[in-house]
């Protein structure tokens, strides 16, 4: 009922007061997240359980109950439309996101934890300038921390191009007990329909390296389909977090054919932290022949580490691919605090020597992958917002497992002969990083 048309008593500036009202709860876009915050997982779904349970699976990773049960720990179903194509250098990663924006007709969502003023930074600046000339609403959010390196001046030419720009900060949702709040998921959505995500930032080190190095290695991947409407979701809760408007009401795309089978797994303090770990936990005790695992940051928890070992110690193929080269040298160490453990259950590790490795992957069976910005470690998995996305797609494993045997052409393989062989102050400084890992 419209009161300003049924109380003859209404006035022309109340009834026009009441259409803006009206008009702007339309315009709002308040979407509902999966899992919903502050939701306790059930017992049934604690990570632990989940793992023994998977354990148990006949099909493995290929039973109808592993996808069920990922659905019940998210809250939410798979989509079943999600056409994907992996990037596994900044070149062509870049390349493709910059020619997204040249079409954006509507909108464009950026979120970045690391946002550089540096050449990749200007050129990413120059084509959210182009799409504010045409009319397109632009909205970016860089966390404050991780571009803390970025001058002022940059974020003032964002700011005078014409996009809404907010600094990630302490997000509202945070405790103030906590450690830093970190805003780490490396998100891009145009007009809803096409979306990036994975573990690439916005810096020149992609390209062309540090001084000395080579370029980054990383995977991103390209979305189409259902999947960017719940993209644009997390964006949103990111968004507002850091004081941004709601964002405006867009249609979602129309569901498209079937393609890829995707999961979103995110994550913030608060929500999905334990959702996210027990989907890694699942796919951990489903998995049935190999496990290969890409990661920058490596220093899991107990509960983690404990789900790896015992995955290797019952015959599957656990392979580690860690940087050899990294960029928080103090993280390397304790990363190869965990090497005893990990080789001793027969756990195979292989240090990338090309480049800093930044790829946050796992791949399963041939079966199942997971792309995004979660590394194994304390932080990713308590303290920081993370965007993942599961794919039950064999043809994205497939492309996965590929590159992670290009990249051991480029690695060596620590054995415990190898580690043993290794100076005692690197042994020793490892020891005792890691006992510090919780802090990093």
């Amino acid at each position: 009922m419209n009161p300003a048309h049924d109380d003859p008593s209404a006035s022309p500036d109340r009834t026009a007061q009441d259409s803006h009202i009206l008009a702007r709860r339309k315009r709002v876009w308040r979407p509902m997240l999966h899992p919903h915050a502050q939701r306790k997982l059930p017992p049934a779904l604690q990570p632990r359980r989940v793992y023994q349970r998977c354990l148990d699976l006949p099909a493995g990773l290929d039973d109808p109950s592993y996808s069920k049960l990922l659905c019940a720990i998210d809250q939410s179903p798979f989509q079943d439309d999600t056409q994907a194509t992996p990037f596994f250098d900044g070149h062509s990663a870049f390349a493709a996101m910059l020619e997204a924006i040249a079409t954006a007709r509507h909108e464009v969502l950026l979120e970045a934890y690391v946002l550089r003023g540096d050449a990749t930074g200007l050129a990413v600046l120059e084509a959210l300038r182009g799409a504010v000339a045409r009319g397109v609403d632009v909205r970016v959010l860089a966390d404050a921390f991780g571009s803390s390196q970025t001058r002022r001046q940059f974020w003032s030419l964002f700011r005078s191009s014409g996009s809404h720009f907010r600094l990630s900060r302490r997000p509202m949702y945070a405790p103030r007990g906590l450690l830093p709040i970190l805003d780490h998921r490396k998100l891009l959505i145009v007009d809803r329909r096409i979306a990036f995500t994975g573990g690439m930032n916005i810096g020149d080190e992609y390209h062309d390296g540090r001084e000395g190095e080579a370029a980054w290695r990383d995977t991103h991947v390209r979305l189409h389909g259902s999947i960017t409407a719940e993209l644009a979701a997390i964006f949103a809760e990111s968004w507002e977090s850091a004081g941004g408007d709601p964002l405006p009401c867009r249609p979602a795309p129309p569901p498209g054919p079937a393609a890829s089978r995707t999961l979103v797994l995110d994550s913030r303090p608060g929500r999905g932290t334990n959702e996210v770990f027990a989907s890694y936990a699942a796919t951990l005790g489903a998995a049935r022949q190999r496990v290969w695992i890409t990661n920058a940051y490596f220093a899991p928890s107990p509960a983690i580490l404990e789900l790896l070992l015992h995955t290797a110690r019952r015959g599957v193929e656990v392979r580690l691919l860690l940087p050899g080269h990294c960029d928080i040298p103090i993280i390397r160490s304790a990363t190869q605090g965990y090497y005893w453990a990990l080789l001793d259950a027969g756990v195979l590790i292989f240090e990338y020597q090309r480049a800093v490795l930044h790829a946050k992957t796992v791949v399963a069976d041939g079966q199942v992958a997971i792309i995004g910005s979660t590394n194994f470690d304390f932080r990713s998995f308590n303290f920081n917002a993370e965007c993942n996305v599961l794919f039950h797609d064999r043809g994205m494993a497939a492309q996965l497992e590929a590159a992670f045997e290009r990249d051991l052409e480029d690695s060596l393989e620590v054995t415990a002969q190898v580690w043993r062989a290794r100076p005692l102050w690197t042994r020793l400084s490892a020891w005792l990083a890691r006992r510090f890992a919780y802090f990093m």
